[in-house]
């Protein structure tokens, strides 16, 4: 069965405190779904897009090798390219940020072709109560460790929430890695 790849340390406290300080005066934009409003519950957070931040090509650096050592290592799927910027999502107590139980798989050009999902923890682990990265990769839920810099690498279709923020605010970057369609 496939699952969830761990890096424990892929980035230092410094770098994600580098990358949530870069951020920090970027434009949010809410974190509406296609073909969804506001009104849905299905997610509350904000996101800043990490192309549109200056001096952030290091961290998408980073994020290839760290997709290409897990791939090559883990999973062997067919990889061609990333084809949206990475995400960096703000869920916030005041929010109750959260996003329900989703696949990152849709039915979009190129969400439907999006293979493996890379999520940074860049807050630490005491910044904020609930807010757990939790998955179904099978019948168990297992719960992402939420050490500061931490990488959790796991196939976009598996089944995947954040549990809403009770307190504090959860800082997190996601990116896809994309190839041809699963068959």
């Amino acid at each position: 069965m496939l699952s969830v790849h761990v890096v424990p340390d892929a980035f230092s406290v410094g770098e994600c405190e580098a990358i949530i300080a870069a951020i920090a005066g970027a434009p949010t934009n809410e974190a509406l779904l296609v073909g969804r409003n506001k009104d849905h519950a299905l997610r509350t957070a904000e996101l800043v897009w990490i192309d549109d931040v200056d001096g952030m090509g290091w961290v998408m650096d980073r994020l290839i090798d760290l997709v290409r050592r897990s791939n090559l290592n883990h999973f062997c799927f067919d990889l061609t390219a990333f084809e949206e910027s990475p995400q960096v999502a703000i869920y916030t107590a005041q929010d109750a940020g959260h996003f329900a139980w989703h696949s990152d798989i849709g039915g979009g050009p190129v969400s439907a072709k999006r293979k493996l999902t890379l999520v940074l923890q860049l807050s630490p682990d005491d910044a904020y109560e609930g807010g757990d990265l939790e998955f179904m990769p099978g019948a168990q839920v297992l719960t992402a460790n939420r050490t500061q810099g931490c990488v959790s690498v796991f196939p976009s279709f598996t089944l995947h929430q954040v549990t809403p923020v009770a307190s504090g605010v959860r800082h997190s970057l996601t990116v896809w890695a994309h190839g041809p369609a699963f068959r």
